[in-house]
């Protein structure tokens, strides 16, 4: 049986008042903190810009957005050494010619099933319809008893109803289907006109895999543009997602789709960001904690550069949110582009791409003190360097925080660290 994205949703939850959120400022922690492998923007990739993800044994797999062989990006492993240290291997190398179908240029994080294989997905792939550098694929890397791994498209996208430009990353329900988002493709309407994203479903069949459209996005009311993020699902088989755009007041939203049975699904949409205070445009993908409640960030906000916040299931069926913090540009960071990962003692943490003070992003944690409040802290500034601007979801493993950072592009081209709280 393939892994599943699971959580536990709290029934007859009671209604939650929240509390004002109050910070004493902006905190630093004493931790530790070291860069496992700086990527040096040749054959070994070049810009990094998902999270990671680990093995039984420890080992480090993800993306690079350009370099490689092709310059068109990678997919490598960071294995640790007996002896210290860690040695890079490039599993493989996406290709950069035309109508070169394996894809190319992935952003988004890579996922294991249970017999060891990842997924992922890429831009580029054969040219179609208006997608004159590709419409994206969704791509299986199986490895061999000599060590290498081959790479098969499972879809690709023909920037029809099918979808677009795949962006964000991919998750299993227990049938072992997998499920994602596109950025354009699907309709065209008057607000996306090369088509609003869709939430896609792909079945592993005797053939091959099917793709099914589960939801196209229609901007006015229900989002658009899902950006980088791995749907999540709760124990009834309820899906939940971003809409980077769109919505009510176009800043986009969180929604929740619902299988009603006959192979269809209902959108449900738990909030719409107004912007201003509120925040706007989602990004980096929710995750819920062990009371049901969920976590993201946003991109924006005004006052401030983008917001932790929090939406919490009332007894009425509605979803309450709070802010958890504000980002003020300053030594707390700025411009959030990966969501938040929770450790199991409710803790928040996350990165910023830019900010901090040295202005390369942080490392934060949020300690939750209240129903609606938190004390945040800075466990790391990064410095131009090894590292800088990190813009990939943090993983937790044995006590520690593993992530990415992008590079500048051309004096940095990327890392990864490993922080210890």
């Amino acid at each position: 049986m393939k892994n599943r994205n699971d959580c536990r949703i709290a029934t007859g939850m009671l209604p939650v008042l929240f509390a004002a959120l109050l910070l004493n400022g902006v905190g630093w922690a004493q931790s530790g903190f070291k860069t496992l492998y700086t990527f040096k923007g040749g054959q070994d990739g070049s810009g990094p810009a998902a999270g990671l993800v680990t093995d039984a044994a420890g080992n480090l797999y993800g993306t690079t957005q350009y370099g490689g062989s092709n310059k068109a990006g990678t997919v490598f492993r960071l294995t640790p050494n007996s002896g210290g240290g860690w040695t890079e291997t490039t599993l493989y190398d996406f290709c950069n010619q035309s109508n070169c179908a394996d894809g190319a240029y992935p952003v988004s994080p890579l996922i294991f099933d249970g017999l060891g294989n990842l997924y992922g997905t890429a831009r580029g792939g054969q040219d179609a319809h208006y997608c004159t550098d590709g419409c994206g694929v969704v791509f299986e890397l199986t490895p061999s008893a000599t060590g290498d791994w081959t790479e098969s498209v499972l879809y690709g996208f023909t920037g029809g109803a099918d979808g677009a430009d795949s962006l964000a990353g991919l998750s299993f329900d227990v049938a072992g289907n997998l499920y994602g988002t596109t950025w354009q493709g699907g309709v065209i309407t008057s607000f996306c006109y090369d088509g609003c994203g869709v939430v896609f479903e792909l079945s592993p069949e005797i053939n091959g895999w099917i793709e099914s459209v589960l939801h196209a996005f229609m901007d006015e009311w229900d989002g658009s543009n899902s950006w980088a993020a791995s749907p999540i699902f709760d124990r009834a088989g309820n899906l939940y997602e971003e809409g980077w755009n769109g919505g009510q007041y176009g800043n986009g939203n969180v929604f929740q789709l619902s299988p009603n049975g006959d192979g269809t699904w209902t959108e449900n949409v738990l909030h719409q960001f107004k912007g201003g205070k509120d925040g706007g445009h989602p990004q980096g993908g929710l995750v819920f904690d062990s009371a049901g409640n969920l976590y993201g960030i946003t991109r924006e906000s005004s006052p401030g550069y983008g917001t932790i916040f929090a939406l919490k299931p009332e007894s009425d069926g509605s979803w309450a949110k709070c802010i958890l913090h504000r980002f003020t540009g300053g030594i707390d960071g700025a411009d959030p582009y990966a969501g938040v990962t929770l450790d199991p003692n409710g803790n928040v943490y996350g990165v910023t791409n830019d900010g901090g003070a040295h202005g390369y992003g942080v490392v934060f944690r949020l300690k939750p003190t209240s129903a609606c409040g938190g004390s945040y802290r800075v466990l790391h500034a990064f410095k131009d360097g090894p590292g800088a601007y990190p813009q990939g979801n943090l993983i937790i493993g044995n006590g520690s925080l593993y992530g990415t950072t992008y590079g500048d592009g051309s004096k940095t081209f990327g890392s990864v660290f490993e922080i210890t709280p």
